[in-house]
This record gives structure tokens, sequence and C-alpha cells, in this order.
């Protein structure tokens, strides 16, 4: 994100300083770790940006609701909401409602940050592993949440060590590491894409600035839309597996 945003200046003037010494002290070279620290507040202060502008939209939606006569705002958002819940509906099933909100603010904010790497000048926060994991982290504990919630700490803990008991010593830690490998599953995989379709398109400008660059800007459209959908998909998914009784 350009320098010149008063957020970006002013997180980095707060806090440029101690992320840099936290980075050089896990072994970052000092330089290295400075250009870092302005980068990940960078990608931070977009974010911030993200949510004031979802929290406004929603906002805006609920005071103008109107049964009669629903401006273009509240159309977008209801055909939002109806996407979302149908495939929620889908892959959870019954009682997908409550998780209604959060699928929906999880795959509008990895939408929109990663449609940022399409304004000239702009890195989209998503090509930032901090950021991908700042947003897998939230839904590894959310879907966990419910999940003992559910089913009660000793009952969720049950699916852990599969349905044959004497295999349980094998099969718990095995769980245990395949749970903990989804946080990386999310946070790299939307990562990885973003970063390789923010540098192929930033190739291809550089190479030829005019007619051939567009495709990849289509490409790189397409690819935000897919990625933002995957991600709010495997949320999806391991909320109905944890939730579920059947294991």
């Amino acid at each position: 994100m350009p320098e010149s945003f008063v957020l970006t200046r002013l997180l980095n003037q707060l806090l440029g300083g101690i992320l840099a010494s936290g980075l050089h002290a896990i072994g970052v070279p000092l330089d290295k770790a400075t250009a870092q620290a302005s980068a990940i507040l960078g990608a931070y202060s977009m974010e911030v940006l993200i949510a004031c502008g979802l929290i406004a939209f929603f906002v805006f939606v609920r005071l103008t609701l109107s049964v009669e006569n629903p401006n273009p705002a509240q159309q977008v958002a209801e055909m939002i909401h109806e996407f979302v819940g149908d495939q929620a509906e889908q892959v959870i099933g019954h009682g997908y409602q409550r998780f209604q909100a959060y699928l929906t603010c999880i795959g509008l904010f990895v939408l929109i940050n990663n449609l940022v790497g399409l304004i000239p000048g702009f890195a989209a926060p998503t090509t930032s592993i901090m950021v991908t994991l700042g947003l897998a982290l939230p839904t590894f504990i959310y879907y966990n949440f419910y999940g003992i919630k559910e089913q009660g700490i000793v009952g969720y803990l049950k699916h852990f060590a599969g349905p044959i008991w004497w295999m349980a010593w094998l099969v718990f830690p095995i769980e245990i590491f395949s749970h903990l490998a989804r946080i990386l599953s999310l946070s790299v995989r939307l990562y990885a894409n973003m970063f390789a379709g923010d540098l192929v398109t930033l190739v291809f400008f550089s190479m030829f600035p005019i007619g051939v660059p567009a495709i990849f800007l289509i490409f790189h459209f397409a690819i935000s839309f897919i990625q933002a959908f995957v991600f709010m998909l495997l949320t999806m998914i391991y909320l109905s597996l944890a939730v579920a009784h059947e294991h």
C-alpha cells in the first residue's frame, strides 16, 4: 500500500519500530526487517479500511431497508445473503443460519482484499502470508469453538480418536496434526495463489504496458473470486464436520 496514506504512515510511526525489532530478534536482517514491517503494516492498514468499508455498507443497508422499494445496495446484500445461505445449507445442513453472518463476512473480506490488487499501485493484502494467516487463525478458532459448544469438550475430542477405540492411540495424534494443518491449508493456498497472480500480472505489465496485461487482469479478477469462494467453502466444510454428531 502506498506510503502516502495517512493510516499507513501512522501505523509505521507507532508500530513500525516495534515490529521491525521483533523481526530482527528472530534473525531477519535489520534492513529487510524494516522493509517487511512496513509491508505488513501497509497491508494491515488496507485491511482496516476494507473492514470499515464493509461495516459502513452493512450499516447503510440496515438503515435503508425497504420491502416495497429496495435500493441497489439492499439488492446486492440480499443476493449475497441468498448465495451464501444456499451454499451453507448444502454443506452444513440444519442450523446453518447461525454461521451465515461469519461466512458472509469472511467471504466478502477475502474477496475485496483480493480485488485490491487490480488497482494500479496497490498490492492485494492477501499477497502477504501474515494477512492470510490472520484470516486462517480466527476461522480455525471459530469452527473448533462451535464444535466444542455443540458436542461438549469430551464429545468433541472423541471424534479425534476415530471409531475404533483400540486404534485411538494412533489416530488421535494424526487427527490433531491434520486439524493444525488446516491453518496452513487456508493461509498458504490463498497467499500462494494471490501472490502468483499479482506477480504474473506485474511481469506482463512491465513487458507489455498496453493490451496484453488486460488478459491477466481478467485472470486475476477470476482468481480473486475463486479463492474467496474456496476459503469460504472450506470454512463451511470444517464447520459441518465440527458440529456433526455422526463421526
